[in-house]
């Protein structure tokens, strides 16, 4: 039967708009589909991303990249170690260097406006990508020939496959009634911006305090993003100060490597969970991003996983099209389910781990800890393998993140 496009795609946030761009560059047309009425606009969204080199591979290889022209700051090294309030960093800590890697540069940060406002212009610029924004889903359907969505307006769309990247509350999963599972941390994230007297130069600094990790991320200029995880009732009350309180709860846990501290912007704070979609497949219908697993920024892998989903189904459906495939047969989307299992799997059971060992104040895990930081540090082999897992350089990479087309 015909359909409308080969692709409707749920969700105009960042991955969403990324997956349009790459199955568009692949010769699919793409429907893209945002409840908002203006997607495109990123509002006082204080978020920034520490993106690896495969990710930023993904945007480059889709025309977003050069975008975000004097908006990308390269990360050239991470400092992680332990540390308290009013007493600095840990001596014993993980140090790594981006000049040992040949393809150069971690990764590097943007900021979510940055993004998001290349992301659209790529869009705009774009054929193959029709949008609708500001309309609601009301229903969705699958058969044996196609995926269905009716808008609240009336509308009723067609397509081969239908893809939610609606977020960790997707209404793409839920009206496929596809459960998940997880649990929350009793943590929150508190997300600003700072500006800073001295230079950070290039260095992703995280501090391992009593109540969560604080993470310091270079930003174009003298400015840092601030991913403070703390518990929720003591998060909850530094959400709620001015920013000279917020500035003097900050202060102590950052120490005064960077100088005067002061806050740049919004401030945003939310809860912390872990959370994986029990199917992200089914015939005609698949999950990107948060709508397939949501994950405690510990490790800053949150969009660098949803760009990872976008690169590996984008892959899979082409090939499958130049083989003349269904492109939303069990069978295709199949194979992008066995791709993505380790390493969902593996993201989650690390993540969750990090965050129990690393969440505490115990002397005995702290030493453990410590002591493993440094060991990895010091061994070469062992910290060249961290290095190229942290750039998204290891593992069975889709082309996308290779910096090659789908």
């Amino acid at each position: 039967m015909k359909t409308d496009s080969d692709l409707i795609i749920v969700g105009g946030g960042l991955n969403g708009p990324a997956l349009a761009l790459a199955a568009a560059d692949a010769g699919l047309t793409v429907t893209l589909i945002d409840r908002e009425a203006n997607p495109r606009q990123a509002g006082e969204n204080p978020r920034a991303y520490a993106l690896a080199h495969g990710s930023v591979n993904v945007l480059r290889a889709t025309g977003v990249w050069s975008r975000t022209g004097d908006g990308q700051q390269p990360i050239l090294g991470v400092r992680a170690s332990d540390g308290r309030a009013g007493e600095g960093a840990s001596p014993l800590a993980l140090i790594l260097d981006s000049g040992e890697l040949e393809e150069g540069p971690f990764g590097a940060m943007v900021e979510d406006a940055v993004l998001r406002r290349a992301l659209w212009e790529t869009i705009d610029a774009a054929e193959g990508i029709e949008v609708i924004t500001g309309v609601e889903i009301s229903s969705q359907s699958t058969d044996g020939s196609r995926a269905t969505v009716t808008l609240a307006d009336g509308r009723t769309l067609s397509s081969a496959l239908l893809v939610g990247a609606d977020g960790g509350k997707s209404g793409v999963a839920s009206r496929a009634k596809i459960s998940r599972t997880g649990w929350r941390y009793r943590q929150m994230a508190l997300v600003a911006t700072i500006s800073h007297e001295r230079d950070h130069e290039g260095i992703a600094h995280q501090f391992f305090m009593p109540g969560g990790p604080l993470a310091i991320l270079p930003l174009t200029g003298r400015r840092s993003a601030i991913v403070w995880s703390e518990a929720e009732g003591i998060a909850k009350h530094f959400a709620s100060l001015d920013d000279p309180g917020f500035l003097a709860a900050l202060r102590p846990r950052v120490g005064g490597f960077l100088g005067e501290l002061s806050i740049e912007g919004a401030r945003a704070a939310f809860p912390l969970a872990l959370s994986l979609a029990n199917r992200i497949v089914e015939p005609r219908l698949a999950l990107v991003g948060e709508a397939a697993q949501s994950v405690h920024p510990i490790a800053g892998q949150g969009l660098n996983q949803g760009l990872r989903d976008v690169a590996t189904l984008v892959e899979v459906i082409a090939e499958a099209r130049r083989r003349g495939e269904d492109i939303g047969a069990a069978d295709v989307l199949e194979r992008h389910r066995r791709w993505r299992s380790f390493d969902r799997a593996a993201l989650a059971t690390a993540t969750d781990a990090f965050v129990r060992l690393f969440s505490n104040d115990d002397p005995f895990l702290r030493a453990f800890r410590d002591l493993g930081m440094e060991a990895v540090t010091r061994v070469p082999g062992l910290r060249r393998a961290v290095m190229r897992e942290a750039a998204g350089l290891s593992g069975d990479r889709p082309r996308l993140m290779q910096g090659l087309s789908a």
